[in-house]
Formats: structure tokens, sequence, C-alpha cells
């Protein structure tokens, strides 16, 4: 299940490296940080635990198996657990992948192209279902901490599914929050995100997640 969509979410055969984003999360904004956990895997469990929604920015770069760098992506993202996600990529290019809970759709202008699929056919084990879920996450993915470096403690995912699509993410945590995400995808490609201006649980209304499809462009349903 291959797909084009801008951020994280490109590379796992959704998020192939957009989106699903997913996934900025979060440096508060006059609001109180999480207590700083005592490893990275109590702080995700901490994260997915207390911070229900979010808003922020984030940078994204993505590296072939040569280490050749494509070029800098830069977007906004919000989340509303269970589910709910908009990543929207607004340089170079734009690209648009949003979820209201049910159906995820992933925009693309230049194509003139809506993708949507069912929200539960999409996420599965994918690192959107770490940033953005709200279930078991030791049923999807093997956790392991990776000690800390760059003044981040860090968090190794590994899919339990063999069809994933990616190898595995590692998250670097700094009181409780996600400051950056490193994905290695089924094809060698390192996907590096930067989450900032974060603000965890804020108020969000339906409206937020809602894509209302323009007129003039062709719409894939994928099953």
């Amino acid at each position: 299940m291959m797909t084009k969509v801008g951020g994280l979410f490109r590379t796992w055969r959704l998020w192939r490296p957009a989106a699903l984003g997913l996934a900025g999360i979060l440096l508060l904004a006059g609001a109180a940080a999480p207590a700083l956990a005592a490893d990275a895997r109590a702080q995700l469990q901490q994260f997915v635990a207390e911070v229900q929604s979010a808003t922020g920015r984030f940078t994204q770069q993505v590296a072939d198996d040569l280490g050749q760098q494509r070029q800098a992506q830069q977007g906004e993202f919000a989340f509303q657990r269970p589910g709910r996600f908009r990543w929207h990529t607004l340089q170079p290019y734009e690209q648009l992948v949003v979820s209201d809970g049910k159906l995820l759709r992933q925009y693309d202008p230049d194509l003139a192209q809506v993708t949507e699929r069912p929200v539960d056919q999409s996420i599965g084990a994918s690192p959107a279902a770490i940033l953005f879920g709200s279930g078991s996450l030791e049923d999807a993915f093997e956790l392991s901490d990776q000690g800390e470096r760059d003044g981040l403690a860090w968090l190794r995912a590994k899919p339990r599914s063999g069809d994933a699509g990616f190898v595995h993410v590692d998250i670097g945590f700094s009181q409780g929050l996600p400051r950056r995400l490193a994905l290695l995808d089924a094809f060698g490609q390192t996907t590096r995100i930067g989450l900032s201006d974060i603000v965890a649980n804020p108020s969000l209304s339906a409206e937020a997640f809602a894509f209302d499809v323009p007129a003039d462009v062709d719409v894939v349903r994928m099953q």
C-alpha cells in the first residue's frame, strides 16, 4: 500500500514520508509540561496517557539509503485522540493528510487528487499509532530504550507486524514530550522530523479535522 504523502506519513505505506503524518508533538506554550520521566519508555507512556490533543509545527528531512538529502519540508500539525489528526506540509510544496477519526484523506494540490481510506486500515502499526492513537502500544510495537544523546532520552519502536512498511522509528523525548523522530523505512530511507511550537491539550473542535473535497479534484477511494 504505497501512497505519496508529505510528512512522516509518506514513509509507512501511507506515511511515506508525510504525515500521518503524523506528526509533530510538543513544547508547551504557557502550559505546564508533564514531569520529566525516568526513561524514554516511561515518557512515551505518560505522553499517550496525558496529552489528548496538541498543535505545533514540524520540519522534515528525508535521506536515501546512500545518505543523499532531499529538500527539507515544513508545516503544521494538530491531533486529538483517538485517531483525529491534521498534518499539513506548507513548504516547499503543499500536501495535506487529515483524519476525522473515520476517514483518512490525503490531498495533493499539484496532482489535483484526494486519496481516502478508512482510518482503521491506515494507521495500524504505523508511527501515527504511537503519536495519535490511544490503544496499547505494546500490542503493536516492541519498545526499547536507546539511552541519551543530544540532550534527549531516546526510545525505539519496532512494529510487530511484518508488513508495517518501516523497520523502526526512534523518538527523542524531553520533559515527557517528543522532540525528534527518526524513521527507517523498508527501502533504507531515513526520515528525520523535528517538532516545535507545541501546545498540549488545547481545545480543538471537530471542524479542525474536517476536509471539504474541492470540486475540481479526483477522488480515489481505497478499501
